[in-house]
């Protein structure tokens, strides 16, 4: 698994272009990893809407909770799907639009220098064998790429919008997460 420097995309993610993104602020060092945790309609999995609400094209008539979020305009730069499989929609160099409000060690506006990946998934539903497992060699190849980004540097939402957001939530298994990633 490789990142392209050039390009910012990983060589084996299926690109999905999304308008949600900007450019990071000049002589900004990518130095943290959020982990996110998302469903579209909340609590169920599989299905386009993720794609469509980070790419502008969800339908609000499909779902009556779509009609609460059609017009956010959000991202992120990967997504894991129940299966293993990942998405990308912004490269890794542009600010995606993922974090919100936030701080991280003093810092706001995590999407200036943070990495976000979502994984399909809920608060109380456990993540499948396939996206850790998935998730920890993004993370290796990110950290080799990135520097900046240690395991000190590795945060769920939670962790920078408290009290805001929950995700990935308490079924995300940190301690099988890291595991996972220290594995060579």
């Amino acid at each position: 698994m490789k990142i392209d420097p050039a390009t910012g995309l990983l060589d084996i993610a299926t690109y999905v272009a999304s308008p949600n993104h900007d450019v990071r602020p000049p002589e900004t060092v990518i130095d943290l990893l959020v982990i996110h945790g998302i469903s579209l309609p909340p609590g169920q999995f599989g299905g386009p809407y993720i794609s469509d609400l980070f790419t502008n094209n969800l339908n609000p008539g499909t779902h009556p909770y779509f009609q609460e979020i059609s017009g956010l305009r959000v991202s992120a730069h990967l997504l894991i799907l129940r299966d293993g499989g990942v998405n990308q929609y912004v490269p890794f160099q542009m600010r995606a639009w993922h974090a919100g409000k936030s701080e991280f060690a003093g810092r706001i506006g995590c999407n200036d220098f943070s990495i976000g990946i979502e994984l399909e998934g809920t608060d109380d539903v456990p993540y499948e064998a396939a996206q850790y497992a998935r998730l920890a060699a993004i993370t290796r190849a990110l950290m080799q790429t990135y520097p900046g980004i240690t395991r000190d540097h590795i945060v769920g939402h939670s962790d920078i919008a408290p009290g805001r957001k929950t995700d990935p939530g308490p079924y995300f298994d940190w301690a099988r997460f890291f595991t996972l990633v220290d594995k060579v």
